[in-house]
């Protein structure tokens, strides 16, 4: 019998590549890459094809979404912000709370359009599951990576599609980041191939937030991160 089809939405970074790993080890997964203006894009996609060959995903889907870069308003997308370092919790306090300001790297309800385009080719292929690595616990305090946000999203695709029976699947929303270090090597998930950095394509810059919550991860699952950091900034992480 042939595998049951799920869409994975990988960005190249680590928490998708730990959520693609699952997908593919799972079902026969197709990998969804969307360029939204962000300023990173190239780096992205250079891991979202290098994960997708590690992991062995052949069925890909790679597109550009103009609309974020056009309306602005995030540090990714408006080269008119600046994207900034970590705020000093970041550096070895807690993670920011729900209910606290929202950081300029937010893109304006950014995994509401990417999950729209994932439904729409879930449907095409006959996939039941979309697979995302959003995560609520040690991250940035994104609105759109909360539980209740992927509760009714999934009332709406089963509300608005043919058949009603995708769901969103969301494995890492609850665990720490340097849990889901631990269960990509367990995986086997090819971490060494991703890209997190908000701002460089180089090497990481080790101050903003996602590579310092990145870094941190690795340190608190007491293994090294293996990708190139502005080695002036990563002494600053603990």
């Amino acid at each position: 019998m042939s595998m049951k089809r799920a869409v994975v939405l990988l960005s190249g970074g680590m928490d998708s590549c730990v959520c693609a790993a699952l997908g593919a080890r799972d079902f026969d997964a197709a990998a969804m890459h969307i360029q939204y203006g962000q300023r990173t894009e190239a780096r992205e996609l250079k891991s979202f094809h290098a994960v997708c060959e590690r992991l062995g995903i052949r069925d890909r889907l790679v597109f550009r979404n103009p609309v974020f870069r056009a309306i602005g308003g995030s540090a990714l997308t408006d080269n008119s912000i600046a994207v900034p370092e970590a705020e000093a919790e970041f550096h070895g306090g807690a993670p920011a709370e729900r209910g606290s300001q929202i950081p300029v790297t937010y893109v304006p309800f950014r995994n509401a359009h990417f999950l729209a385009a994932a439904v729409s080719w879930a449907e095409v292929l006959g996939a039941e599951k979309i697979y995302i690595g959003a995560v609520e616990q040690d991250s940035s305090g994104y609105p759109d990576c909360r539980p209740e946000f992927y509760r009714a999203y999934n009332e709406a695709i089963r509300t608005g599609t043919k058949e009603g029976r995708i769901e969103v699947f969301t494995p890492l929303i609850g665990m720490r980041k340097a849990d889901i270090v631990t269960l990509g090597l367990e995986l086997g998930a090819p971490l060494d191939l991703t890209w997190s950095c908000y701002s460089r394509e180089d090497r990481a810059c080790g101050v903003c937030e996602s590579c310092v919550l990145r870094l941190r991860a690795f340190a608190a699952a007491g293994v090294p991160d293996p990708i190139p950091y502005e080695a002036a900034n990563v002494g600053t992480v603990r």
